[in-house]
């Protein structure tokens, strides 16, 4: 729950400095172990991450990631048989506090069997109005490697770039308020190398084939959010987030979030959430094509189909007594767990061979992310 307990101290923080300026991040350490369980997919591993300062100017932080997948997707499973991978994230950077601004630099890396990315983003963060505003800048570069298994021949590139523009504006003592928006733009290779659609063929066994997936070689997005922040009497906080997403693939879509965190006493903090998410299709999506080749672009990507999605979350945190050996750390655990229902509206289950082409039952989803975090504030 240290995101989320992170939210709080945050809000606690602007509220009893607003007037102060800007400030660099507390010194921390995190050790993570976290799993993913749904759709035939497992997914888990650690994480490590470490903040500290340098002087009075200067934070400095590094991030380690691992990632041990397992199985296949519904999507995949069809066409390849299941898998087992390892993917290793790492991320260093840096922030420079320079008067009423943060100036911040981070470079990450991704590596696994068939994929490589690296990317480099820039930002700035100002505090104004006697730091009841506060305006941010980001901008990032990345570019992927992509491969295929068993194909030494297969080689292709995505190029990205991102940026968001974001203000936050302390409302008054018990209510903040921030306006996020965010533009992405990709290029070069952007589906799945092992993914494949499918066609009606009455020649077929099954009366259907497959070919691979063929996609734009661009897609562009624009996404705004507005969140709000309000902090109760009894100390406990709510937040209520909304966000609106489209892009150059014709797909749209919506969520909504809302929060509660609650603290038990002086060392108990306790969380609860819900967010809600619908998307409509690609344009150029279809779960069942009606010959091959049909159109220039071919997808059957359940993430570009029409769904939803409801998220609901319970975490705690507790903080412990200082150590005796290191009265300056404030040790905490945090426990997090997430249940995630999708429902697809026009991605049909395929693996059900005894149904009739095209009237196979619509494919739904459920998985559990459950995260523990240790940390270390000093």
């Amino acid at each position: 729950m240290a995101v989320i307990k992170a939210a709080l101290c945050g809000l606690l923080l602007l509220l009893s400095t607003a007037g102060f300026g800007a400030v660099l991040p507390d010194n921390r350490v995190d050790l993570m172990q976290h799993s993913y369980q749904g759709g035939g997919v497992s997914i888990d591993g650690p994480a490590l991450m470490l903040r500290t300062k340098i002087g009075t100017q200067v934070s400095v932080s590094g991030f380690y990631y691992v990632d041990t997948v397992s199985g296949a997707s519904i999507d995949v499973v069809a066409t390849a048989s299941a898998y087992s991978e390892t993917r290793i994230e790492s991320r260093v950077g840096m922030d420079y506090l320079t008067g009423n601004s943060i100036l911040s630099i981070n470079y990450a890396q991704s590596d696994e069997n068939d994929y490589n990315a690296k990317s480099l983003s820039f930002g700035v963060s100002h505090d104004t109005f006697g730091g009841m505003t506060t305006l941010s800048l980001n901008a990032g570069i990345g570019n992927d490697d992509i491969g295929r298994n068993g194909d030494a021949s297969f080689s292709e590139q995505l190029r990205r770039y991102s940026y968001s523009l974001g203000i936050t504006q302390v409302l008054s003592k018990r209510w903040i308020s921030a306006l996020n928006v965010d533009v992405d733009m990709e290029q070069g290779f952007l589906n799945n190398p092992y993914r494949s659609v499918r066609y009606r063929d009455p020649l077929a066994e099954l009366g259907y084939g497959y070919q691979f997936e063929v996609y734009p070689d661009t897609r562009n997005s624009f996404a705004v959010g507005l969140v709000n922040k309000f902090y109760l009497p009894y100390r406990a906080a709510v937040t209520f987030s909304l966000r609106h997403y489209n892009d150059s693939w014709d797909i749209t879509g919506f969520d909504a979030e809302l929060e509660y965190v609650h603290p038990l006493g002086e060392r108990w903090v306790l969380d609860s959430h819900i967010r809600w998410y619908q998307q409509g299709e690609a344009s150029f999506y279809a779960d069942l094509f009606e010959f091959a080749n049909q159109q220039n672009f071919m997808a059957r990507d359940k993430e570009l189909s029409d769904f939803n999605n409801l998220s609901l979350g319970l975490g705690a945190s507790y903080r412990f007594e200082s150590w005796a050996w290191w009265p300056a750390a404030k040790p905490e655990l945090n426990i997090e767990w997430d249940y995630i229902r999708f429902n697809y509206n026009n991605f049909r289950n395929v693996t059900l061979i005894d149904t009739a082409v095209g009237a196979e039952p619509l494919y739904q989803l459920s998985a559990n992310v459950y995260r523990v975090f240790f940390s270390v504030y000093f």
